[in-house]
């Protein structure tokens, strides 16, 4: 049992990392500069369905979506639903764009920045799916408690999924492994491992795009692991 309050904010880690990389092409910057405001998270207030969308759905969060492969493939797949996505670094939200722009999806919102504050003001209860798909590793231990798998973003997790929603956890870097799994252990008052044998973790399951970081671990030849996590 955690002894901190779920989603309480001084438990939480703030995002580490850089923020922009190369210089943003023309056509990437554009969508930037005009589509982006267009599909933003609003700066304030709740992050709700009706808010975002018009209308209920079901909500997916992704934490940190890269360059948005995840994302934009799992909006196509499920029109019905809405998600949300944020990325703290600029070059990746342009390339989400550009999924956005070519697969016309309708039921997408980012947010370029800090996803723990996005995620704080989604109401308790209201997500179906989360997604920390091959975060930063940290791999140093002084640095752990930079990974976003630790116990405050967790309960903050936890907090925001509707019972029997899912949480999705990928990774390829084995020192991150250990600390996610030695955390969700501390969390199994909230979640149960949707697992059955090694299996579950050496294959992606259905319904799970690749992303391009778990391209490049493939190509690295990486072990690559998946994780789903039920909330209780």
């Amino acid at each position: 049992m955690t002894a901190h309050k779920p989603g309480d904010p001084t438990t939480l880690n703030r995002l580490y990392g850089r923020s922009k990389g190369k210089t943003l092409r023309k056509g990437q910057q554009e969508l930037v500069d005009t589509l982006l405001p267009q599909i933003a998270v609003p700066e304030d207030g709740p992050i709700t369905a009706e808010r975002l969308f018009g209308h209920p759905a079901p909500l997916h969060f992704e934490i940190g979506f890269g360059g948005g492969e995840h994302l934009a493939e799992r909006a196509d797949m499920l029109p019905d639903h809405g998600f949300i996505g944020c990325e703290p670094f600029v070059n990746g939200v342009a390339q989400a764009l550009t999924h956005v722009r070519e697969k016309q999806l309708v039921n997408v919102r980012l947010q370029h920045g800090d996803a723990l504050e996005v995620l704080s003001r989604v109401p308790n209860g209201a997500l179906s799916f989360l997604y920390l798909l091959h975060p930063d590793p940290w791999p140093k231990a002084r640095h752990a408690k930079r990974r976003m798998m630790n116990d405050g973003p967790v309960d903050l997790i936890a907090a925001k999924l509707k019972q029997g929603g899912e949480f999705r956890f990928g990774t390829d870097h084995p020192i991150y492994l250990r600390h996610a799994l030695m955390v969700m252990r501390r969390h199994t008052d909230q979640f149960e491992w949707l697992v059955e044998g090694p299996q579950s973790w050496q294959n992606r399951p259905g319904g799970w795009p690749e992303t391009r970081y778990e391209a490049k671990a493939r190509r690295l030849g990486h072990e690559v692991w998946y994780f789903r996590f039920r909330r209780k």
